[in-house]
Formats: structure tokens, C-alpha cells, sequence
């Protein structure tokens, strides 16, 4: 789940670095892609991906 809201980040990123939109600080598209790369790394991490071992 993490995973697929790292790639929606991304996505996001790309388009607001394609279409040159202009965002304040908190959202450009630096601070987007990082955000994205937490999510990978955390997904990496094995954070969110359901194999939880239940009693």
C-alpha cells in the first residue's frame, strides 16, 4: 500500500515539474519526490505491506 502511495507522489511530482505549475515551498516538486521517497523506503522497510502475524 505504501508502495503505490510512493508512486502517486511521484506522479504527482513529475506533473507539477513537466507543467511548470507554480506552488508555494511546502509543495513544490522537490519536497513531493521526498515525500515519495519516505514512502519507498518505508515500503522497502516492509512497513504496510499486510504480512503482520496474527494470534
Amino acid at each position: 500500500m505504501v508502495g503505490i502511495v510512493a508512486a502517486v507522489l511521484f506522479f504527482v511530482a513529475f506533473l507539477i515539474n513537466a507543467a511548470d505549475i507554480s506552488t508555494n515551498d511546502a509543495f513544490s516538486s522537490t519536497n513531493v519526490m521526498l515525500l515519495g521517497l519516505m514512502c519507498l523506503a518505508l515500503h522497502m522497510a516492509g512497513v504496510g505491506t499486510g504480512w503482520a502475524r496474527r494470534r
